[in-house]
């Protein structure tokens, strides 16, 4: 019996960016305002992704290290329709795990945090010996245009006005 596993297939991306990054607090430092600058250039809004990069960022620099190998952080946009977050690191045998950590521990919610903000979010392993933690974003409902302010004389208050 053959039995066949399919992903969810992107369409082909319209804008990418990659780089390698060092396994240090300086390297995933860097990853937060690299990605707030891409996507400001792409025109997407950059708040929830430079939270999620921060955290996986720092998870690569301090659970995936490994001495001399770099981790690699991905920014993937499928028609302004998803973005797509991956970060990947050499330490394939360290996956992480969802905990709720104790109140007072200063770590530990960084993937609480990931969950919290992304739509969807996994890890993928390979090829050995790496593995790829993503997370993908919908793009955030279009906000409504202030055209003009009228005032209701019942209730006093403005209503807004959809362009």
């Amino acid at each position: 019996m053959t039995q066949k596993i399919t992903r969810p297939k992107h369409s082909a991306p319209t804008r990418q960016f990659t780089v390698l990054l060092s396994p240090t607090r300086r390297g995933a430092r860097l990853a937060r305002p690299l990605t707030t600058a891409h996507l400001g250039d792409w025109g997407l809004p950059p708040a929830s992704a430079a939270h999620i990069v921060a955290e996986l960022a720092a998870n690569a620099a301090v659970h995936g290290r490994v001495s001399g190998r770099d981790f690699q952080l991905a920014l993937t946009t499928h028609r302004d329709e998803l973005l797509r977050i991956e970060v990947t690191d050499t330490r394939a045998e360290q996956l992480p795990i969802v905990s709720t950590p104790d109140q007072h521990a200063e770590s530990g919610r960084g993937l609480l945090i990931v969950e919290a903000l992304a739509d969807r979010w996994g890890i993928d392993l390979g090829p050995v010996p790496r593995k790829t933690i993503w997370a993908e974003l919908d793009p955030a409902p279009r906000p409504l245009h202030r055209v003009a302010e009228t005032h209701d004389p019942v209730s006093h208050v403005p209503a807004l006005h959809d362009a």
